[in-house]
């Protein structure tokens, strides 16, 4: 029999397209002088962890930092299946439910525990594996599958030419700390960043982005609180033709009490997005708080049914025993997971890489 475990899981935006404005409509503030204070960084827009060190190499440099940065997952996560597979001394159907256990208290959902232990099921049969040491080396691997299945990498912008990211997500999940990070990385790369703060209807959330803005050194577009997000959209767009910026990120509001009003509102900055550039954004990356579980995942659908989301940037990771969401989004909604963050660091916000993220997770210090 298997043990099945269960986690319980205002303002009206207009329809109709946003005004035409102009940048000089719009408060800007420009990019702090070269002596104003930011953040180090040794990222760059093209190199993070992607397939510098593999599954076989002793930890070092990102990958260290990985490890580090899993190491509450590795504790409530890895170590409790390395438990199983010691305590039973045969590979029957009890092991499999207690794995099926273990996933799905790690906030992997059902339907993908099942699914990730039935595959573990039918290799260990087809191989005729019968030692439970050599069950742990097939479920890594089933992991590595199912994350790299709909695999995309982020968008890399260029010089020169003008990539947009709209980011959307819940108050709260990470969404202007991820943002701002991402505006450092592009900066640190010798970029011409803009950020667009298109969510006007949270208290305070102009004041952080530009607290960001300030530490990166780039430029930012805002509105006054509670005028229209996607107008910000448009002055951001404009904006950043004139200035012949490389990148603009635009945060979005991330309200969630009444999904019509939310939609209407995404829908409405796509529109301006896609009219302006002639094509849909680059990005719409949704951030998602890694510690919030099967929440998580009742937000990415809501937030793929309002907008057409191209991934996900899975934050507070280091501050998770459950990271197990990650394969849950993958599997359930076929979204790439694009970026993950792993500690508060400005370095901290990784392209993902599912080898090099299964690799550090199930790492121990003997390796």
């Amino acid at each position: 029999m298997r043990k099945w475990f269960t986690r319980n899981k205002k303002e009206q935006v207009p329809a109709e397209d946003a005004q035409t404005g102009s940048e000089a409509a719009a408060q800007v503030a420009e990019a702090p002088s070269a002596d104003s204070a930011a953040p180090t960084t040794t990222e760059t827009a093209t190199a993070d962890m992607t397939g510098a060190e593999t599954a076989a190499e002793q930890p070092k440099g990102l990958f260290r930092r990985l490890v580090q940065g899993l190491s509450k997952s590795r504790a409530g996560f890895v170590d409790r299946i390395s438990q199983v597979l010691t305590r039973r001394g045969a590979i029957d159907e009890e092991l499999y439910d207690e794995l099926e256990e273990v996933l799905i208290q790690a906030d992997v959902s059902v339907s993908t525990a099942t699914a990730l232990v039935d595959e573990v099921r039918k290799r260990v049969k087809s191989e005729h594996i019968t030692q439970t040491d050599a069950v742990e080396p097939i479920l890594r691997a089933e992991m590595v599958r199912l994350l790299e299945s709909v695999a995309q990498p982020l968008t890399q912008p260029k010089k020169g030419e003008l990539t947009v990211f709209l980011v959307v997500g819940v108050n709260g999940a990470g969404k202007t700390t991820t943002i701002g990070k991402l505006a450092a990385r592009y900066k640190a790369a010798g970029l011409q960043v803009l950020l667009g703060a298109a969510d006007t209807f949270r208290a305070a959330a102009i004041e952080q982005l530009e607290v960001w803005s300030e530490r990166a050194q780039v430029g930012l577009i805002k509105h006054q609180e509670g005028s229209d997000p996607a107008a910000v959209a448009f002055d951001s767009i404009r904006a950043a033709r004139a200035r012949n910026a490389d990148v603009v990120i635009i945060d979005t509001a991330g309200r969630l009490q009444t999904k019509t009003h939310l939609m209407q509102e995404l829908a409405k900055i796509n529109r301006v997005v896609e009219r302006e550039l002639g094509r849909k954004a680059d990005e719409t990356l949704l951030v998602l708080d890694a510690t919030t579980g099967q929440n998580g995942l009742s937000q990415a659908r809501l937030f793929s049914e309002a907008t057409p989301v191209s991934g996900v940037a899975l934050t507070k990771l280091d501050g998770t025993a459950r990271g197990g969401i990650i394969l849950s989004v993958t599997d359930e909604l076929k979204l790439p997971v694009k970026l993950i963050g792993i500690g508060e660091g400005i370095d901290d916000l990784r392209d993902f890489d599912a080898a090099s993220f299964v690799a550090a997770l199930f790492h121990r210090s003997d390796q």
